[in-house]
């Protein structure tokens, strides 16, 4: 059994009870603790609100109408409050369907109408602290997913890097002069563990972005500078397999934006790179340009095209091309996580990224990015 379970089930629920009647307090508390409930009593808005900073509940039982600070109220600061845990609320109102449909869109989780009837009261409590308990885990699940992207990070990451300086040094013989069998072997030792580095270095940034652990360094980019300096980086890997390799911009296009140049490097790196990869014979041609943001009037796009005549890319594949661990059909795909992290960068930057393609003539991934012109 999952020990966060045994952990939650061994817990005791603690409920935070807040109604100005005396007597209707004593009588939620009498049934809750009946039932094994802990239960914490308040008798206005501002003290059940001053309770939950000092210990927030499992859940929260909460009459509407109370003077001075109703439950509506208490029930919004308590939404405003980013600090504090996911904790459900039930509203008791003894008022018709207006009351409850505002006690709902102000963030009640559910409600009960006055006189309560015990056998409804605890099914709704029951209810409601399922939900939490079903939140509580999940958050877990996502603290144990941050923890796992720090200990990749450290324990795994780091031998990577460590074999590859190594390998270097033997590479350099360093350590010794090698035959050629084993200079053969090393540098095939040596690609191997850059690909392996690679794919670890990428998988560690998906984690880091969808566990919300990616921090961004935005400042005024020129996207055609980054361009060219990709270009130029892989023009080698072009040549090595006769490829042409072209860059195209619009006269006086305006390609600032504002953005983590960084990771936008990392962007167009991963889409000339396949488009290398998957094209044995022919051109890829890389294009920048403007054009209008239709869902911003006044404000531009800057595009980045990467198109190449390549293999193509069937409507299948398509269709999953930029989910995590999704291989295509070709027999080169990698682990899927390329397309996908870049995905994740675009759209961190307010971007779009789109393909159209067909199978035995190419592939056209298109980049948008708000112009910062």
């Amino acid at each position: 059994m999952n020990p966060s379970i045994l952990n939650r089930s061994s817990k005791t629920d603690h409920i935070l009870v807040v109604d100005d009647s005396p007597d209707n307090l004593f009588l939620v508390q009498t049934i809750l603790e009946e039932e094994g409930y802990e239960i914490s009593l308040a008798e206005d808005g501002r003290a059940a609100l001053e309770k939950i900073e000092e210990s927030p509940p499992d859940l929260v039982l909460l009459d509407v109408m109370m003077p001075g600070m109703d439950g509506f109220e208490v029930t919004k600061r308590i939404r405003e409050n980013q600090d504090l845990p996911f904790m459900p609320i039930l509203l008791i109102t003894a008022h018709d369907h207006p009351s409850v449909v505002k006690g709902l869109d102000s963030g009640a989780d559910d409600f009960i109408r006055k006189p309560v009837e015990v056998d409804e009261l605890l099914a709704r409590v029951r209810s409601l602290l399922r939900l939490k308990h079903s939140v509580d885990e999940r958050d877990q699940i996502a603290r144990q997913r941050a923890d796992f992207v720090s200990w990749m990070t450290h324990d795994l990451r780091t031998p990577l890097v460590a074999a590859d300086r190594m390998l270097m040094l033997f590479q350099q013989g360093a350590l010794g002069e090698l035959a050629p069998p084993m200079q053969e072997a090393i540098t095939t030792m040596v690609r191997s563990n850059r690909n392996l580095l690679a794919m670890v270095n990428n998988l560690l940034e998906v984690y880091r972005y969808e566990a919300g652990r990616k921090n961004l360094c935005f400042s005024p980019i020129k996207v055609q500078e980054v361009i060219e300096e990709v270009t130029q980086e892989l023009s080698p890997l072009a040549q090595e397999k006769s490829l042409t390799l072209k860059y195209k911009s619009e006269e006086n296009v305006h390609s600032q934006v504002r953005g983590d140049r960084l990771e936008l490097h990392r962007v167009f790196t991963n889409l000339i790179g396949n488009a290398i990869k998957f094209t044995d014979t022919g051109t890829i041609e890389v294009r920048l340009s403007n054009t209008l943001n239709p869902n911003k009037p006044g404000a531009s796009w800057v595009v980045v095209e990467v198109q190449d005549t390549g293999s193509g890319i069937s409507a299948d594949d398509q269709k999953a091309l930029f989910e995590r661990f999704r291989q295509g059909s070709h027999k080169r795909s990698g682990t899927g996580l390329g397309l996908h992290l870049s995905k994740k960068i675009v759209e961190a930057h307010y971007g779009t990224i789109e393909v159209k393609s067909e199978v035995g003539r190419g592939s056209l991934f298109i980049v948008r990015l708000p112009s910062s012109q």
